[in-house]
């Protein structure tokens, strides 16, 4: 599958659990109402996604296109992951735990725009269909063994999150399995 498909896919399950997040209730009514486990959902799926385009798909484009829109997008990323660990260190019902998941609904829609309207277009132009189908594989080979936690202090370098990002990764997967976690990890979404 090329690169652009197989990120619209992700977008598109990250847009499904933005749309239910959207409103999500507050205070008392959000420890009953399962918001948590839709939180780590987003949380496990932008964290998995963010890692593996840090890795393959912004070195390629970067090279295929400059630096603007990369570093723009990155910018972006490296806000999102911010907000995504104050709801990993939150709990429903915490006044920041709220704002955080509000303002990560906006960044997230904000990121996902950006990328498809801006920087697709541009990539679409600029890379052979072989070149998006190699990223494509990269991609989906790398979102089985990506980290599932934002790691907002790792530098979003391609060379750093290859090495560094696979140990984080392992742990994520250890802490998951161990805390049940792991249970509430999304399956990949499937091509029809």
């Amino acid at each position: 599958m090329d690169a652009i498909t197989f990120l619209r896919q992700d977008h598109k399950s990250v847009l499904g659990l933005l749309e239910t997040l959207d409103g999500a209730p507050s205070g008392t009514g959000a420890e009953a109402s399962g918001l948590e486990t839709v939180v780590n959902n987003l949380v496990i799926s932008e964290s998995q996604h963010e890692a593996i385009e840090e890795q393959f798909f912004w070195p390629a484009v970067r090279d295929a296109i400059g630096d603007g829109v990369v570093d723009a997008a990155l910018e972006q990323e490296q806000a999102g992951k911010q907000v995504l660990q104050r709801l990993e260190d939150g709990k429903p019902g915490e006044p920041d735990y709220h704002h955080a998941l509000q303002e990560f609904v906006k960044l997230g829609r904000e990121h996902i725009s950006y990328e498809q309207d801006v920087v697709w277009p541009q990539v679409e132009a600029a890379m052979s269909r072989a070149e998006l189908e190699k990223i494509g594989e990269k991609l989906e080979a790398a979102k089985k063994v990506a980290p599932t936690r934002p790691h907002p202090n790792t530098p979003p370098n391609p060379a750093v999150l290859k090495t560094m990002g696979m140990g984080a990764a392992i742990m994520d997967h250890v802490r998951d399995a161990f805390t049940g976690r792991a249970d509430d990890n999304p399956p990949d979404p499937q091509v029809k």
